[in-house]
């Protein structure tokens, strides 16, 4: 299933796409695509509903984040071998964990507002990885059971805030706006092989990352056993698997986004944002 939340910011409502790609109402079935919605018994539910009688929605509708009331947001770090090498730094032996906000959520094709004082807004391409179920100290081997589905992630970063004000790397991740996800949850069932997505980004029709979620250090599996064993997480929390080569910071000279710049980026199978920058 292709799973959305649409609507004017704070009155998004529950959605879904058909294999027509037109969105249908999903509010008369459950309140929020969040929470308990996203277990593997509501998703089975959800799949036995008769998508023919639910209501159109009207096309070009905004899309909202694509999952309501995230509870945490956690990213990971330096978790694409290229990326770890355009950046001079050796490979990890573990997981580098860090959180974003998530008052930095937002709708994938949203404005995203450049902070004051900012000189090295980035952009990273992300696979988002959705929790369905309680996951505590799970072993990897059973670890894909408790993912509901997968989305694009665009982790924006300040890297002056991120890299040279001390203090953990947070405080450049998590802006306002810097945590475009959707446009929709893609459950599990349609991506059977999370390690062998394509993924791109572009900035005014450059193109500065291509990459492939084969190219992980750490693949998905391992990242949710790994960080149940630190932290319970719950339906509806995301974890931002790490970027490929081509950040602006790893530009020769590096490059940073300005007001007016606009950025695209996706994944196979998961969809396509669009951003434009605007000032603060």
């Amino acid at each position: 299933m292709k799973l959305t939340r649409v609507g004017t910011l704070g009155s998004e409502r529950p959605a879904l796409i058909d294999d027509n790609g037109k969105l249908r109402d999903l509010s008369g079935v459950v309140t929020d695509i969040a929470g308990n919605v996203l277990n593997r018994k509501s998703l089975e539910n959800l799949r036995r509903v008769d998508i023919s009688s639910l209501p159109l929605l009207p096309q070009g509708t905004r899309f909202g984040a694509a999952v309501g009331q995230v509870g945490k947001m956690i990213c990971v770090g330096l978790n694409f071998k290229d990326h770890a090498k355009e950046s001079g730094l050796p490979l990890p032996e573990q997981p580098i964990l860090f959180m974003k906000a998530t008052t930095a959520i937002c709708g994938p094709n949203d404005d995203v507002i450049i902070p004051w004082g900012s000189k090295k807004t980035d952009w990273e391409v992300e696979l988002g990885v959705v929790i369905g179920d309680v996951a505590r100290r799970v072993p990897e081997e059973r670890a894909l059971d408790f993912v509901a589905g997968y989305l694009v992630v665009n982790d924006i970063s300040e890297r002056e805030f991120q890299l040279e004000h001390g203090g953990q790397w947070v405080k450049g991740k998590s802006c306002d706006t810097f945590g475009p996800i959707g446009p929709m949850l893609v459950t599990t069932d349609e991506i059977p092989h999370p390690q062998m997505l394509s993924m791109w980004l572009e900035v005014n029709g450059r193109r500065y990352q291509n990459g492939s979620t084969s190219d992980m250090v750490f693949g998905v599996a391992h990242l949710v056993s790994y960080i149940s064993r630190y932290m319970t997480l719950m339906p509806g929390d995301i974890i931002s698997t790490g970027t490929p080569a081509g950040v602006g910071l790893g530009q020769r000279p590096p490059t940073y986004l300005q007001a007016g710049d606009v950025v695209e980026l996706g994944i196979d199978g998961l969809g396509r944002q669009r951003q434009q920058f605007v000032s603060a």
